[in-house]
C-alpha cells in the first residue's frame, strides 16, 4: 500500500477527524481512495455491492477501526438511505463524499447493447445523482458551520474527448462533468466544494465486462500501449482537493498517464486536447 506523494499530500492534520463516504470502494479507485483517506486521518464509510471485498479493503487500511463497510448498490436509493443511517449511527454526518462507482462497456454504436447502455446510465450517472442527493444535507450542514465540505464526482477522460466505440459511455461521462458544474454553481455559494476528477486509463477492473469481442481486444491492446496509472495516483488528487483551505476549490481535474496524451484527439477549433 503506497502513501500520498509529498507533492499532493495535504497539510499535516488537514483531514484529521473528517467523516468520508466512498462509493465503489470494493476495488480500483474507490478502494485506493478509501485507504488514502483513512491514512490521512478520516473516518470512512466504504460502500459497494460486494460486502466481502469491502471488508478486505477495510482490513487493509491503516486503521480498520476507523472504517465502516456497507453493502449498497448506488442504483438503489433505499440502499443509500440505509447507508446514510448506518453512517450517522457510527460516525455522524458526512463532510466528504466521493462518488466513484462506475462501469464501462463499449462497441461500435450499431452493435451496442441497449441493456448495457441502461446499466451505464443508471450506475455512472444515476448512481452519482442518488449519492450526491443522499448526502447533500450533511454537506450543506457542515458547510454552514464554516468547515470544509467536499463532494467529489469521479468521471472519466472519455467525457472530454472522442473515443470511437464508446459513444454512450462518453456521453454519460460528459453528463457527469456537466452535473458537477451545475452543482458547483448551486452549492458553491453555500460553501460546499464540488469537484470532478476525470481519470484517463487506470489499472482497475473497468472494461472487464466489455461484451463486444473487437472492442474488448482493442481495450486490451490499448492497455499494452499506454501504461495505466495506479489507482493510488487518482486517490492522491482527492486528498489534494480535500486538503485545501475551505475558501479554495479545485473544480476539475483531468488526470491521465503521461503516455496517453499523444493518443488524445485534438478538439477541433481550439488547438487543445
Amino acid at each position: 500500500m503506497s502513501s500520498p506523494s509529498p507533492a499532493l499530500r495535504p497539510a499535516p492534520g488537514a483531514l484529521d477527524g473528517r467523516v468520508a463516504v466512498v462509493t465503489g470502494a470494493s476495488s480500483g479507485i474507490g478502494a485506493a481512495t478509501a485507504r488514502s483517506l483513512v491514512a490521512a486521518g478520516c473516518r470512512v464509510a466504504l460502500l459497494g455491492r460486494r460486502g466481502d471485498r469491502l471488508q478486505a479493503v477495510a482490513d487493509s487500511t491503516a486503521d480498520p477501526a476507523r472504517t465502516l463497510t456497507v453493502a449498497a448498490d448506488v442504483s438503489d436509493g433505499l440502499d443509500l438511505a440505509d447507508a446514510l443511517d448506518a453512517l450517522h449511527d457510527r460516525f455522524g454526518p458526512a463532510d466528504l463524499v466521493v462518488a466513484g462507482a462506475g462501469v464501462l462497456t463499449g462497441a461500435p454504436f450499431e452493435d451496442g447493447v441497449p441493456a448495457e447502455w441502461i446499466e451505464m446510465i443508471d450506475v455512472n450517472l444515476g448512481g452519482i445523482l442518488r449519492t450526491a442527493q443522499t448526502f447533500a444535507r450533511d454537506l450543506l450542514a457542515t458547510a454552514g458551520t464554516g468547515r470544509p465540505a467536499d463532494l467529489f464526482l469521479i468521471g472519466a477522460l472519455a467525457g472530454q474527448v472522442r473515443f470511437p466505440g464508446y459513444a454512450v459511455y462518453s456521453a454519460v461521462e460528459a453528463a457527469v462533468a456537466q452535473l458537477a458544474r451545475a452543482l458547483r454553481a448551486e452549492y458553491g455559494r453555500r460553501g460546499v466544494r464540488v469537484h470532478v476528477v476525470a481519470p484517463g486509463l487506470t489499472d482497475t477492473d473497468l472494461g472487464s465486462e466489455i461484451s463486444h469481442d473487437g472492442t474488448a481486444r482493442g481495450w486490451a491492446e490499448h492497455r499494452e500501449v499506454v501504461v495505466p496509472m495506479d489507482p493510488d495516483d487518482v486517490a492522491r488528487t482527492v486528498l489534494f482537493g480535500a486538503g485545501l483551505p475551505p475558501r479554495v476549490n479545485v473544480a476539475e481535474l483531468l488526470v491521465l498517464p503521461t503516455r496517453q496524451d499523444p493518443y488524445l484527439p485534438t478538439r477541433r477549433g481550439t488547438g487543445v486536447r
